[in-house]
């Protein structure tokens, strides 16, 4: 229920960073705000990840399935995005999470990605992405430039 721009009840979303190592199976301990998320906004804990450039993009299962027919119906019109369709859905990956909180990570997925042990997970408001550490450092630290265009940006759209 929105009122005057309020949101009224709870919403939950994915924020904030925190980093966390791989274990020796290629599982990774999705941190408990996010699972309070998936448990709390979607009321399941099953995630769809797939690999985007440098990172793994990890959505809830029922925003993916937003995704998949926001696509489907983009598709339609506009038939250059078949490529980036077949991508994006031929190599999605459903990741439950186990009992304590882990999803694993295939293999072939880190390794295309770039991901090694250590990783940052971070969120994205409605999904969240899964980073080497070394790579969202080179990637995404940003300059003091970068906060003179984020002020803006800001600014321009009466955020700030």
């Amino acid at each position: 229920m929105k009122e005057e721009g309020l949101i009224k009840g709870p919403v939950y979303n994915f924020r904030g960073r925190s980093d966390h190592n791989l274990d020796g199976k290629g599982r990774l301990n999705i941190p408990t705000r996010f699972r309070e998320v998936l448990r709390r906004q979607y009321k399941d804990d099953r995630l769809m990840v797939f690999p985007w450039q440098n990172c793994l993009k990890a959505y809830p299962l029922a925003r993916w399935e937003e995704l998949e027919q926001n696509l489907l119906n983009t598709g339609r019109k506009q038939p250059e995005t078949v490529k980036m369709v077949r991508y994006m859905v031929g190599g999605v990956v459903e990741c439950p999470l186990d009992k304590q909180g882990r999803i694993l990570l295939p293999a072939k997925m880190r390794a295309d990605s770039g991901i090694s042990k250590e990783i940052l997970v971070s969120g994205m408001i409605s999904y969240f992405e899964i980073w080497d550490q070394d790579a969202w450092e080179e990637e995404n630290h940003p300059s003091d430039q970068d906060f003179r265009g984020f002020e803006l940006n800001l600014l321009e759209n009466g955020l700030f």
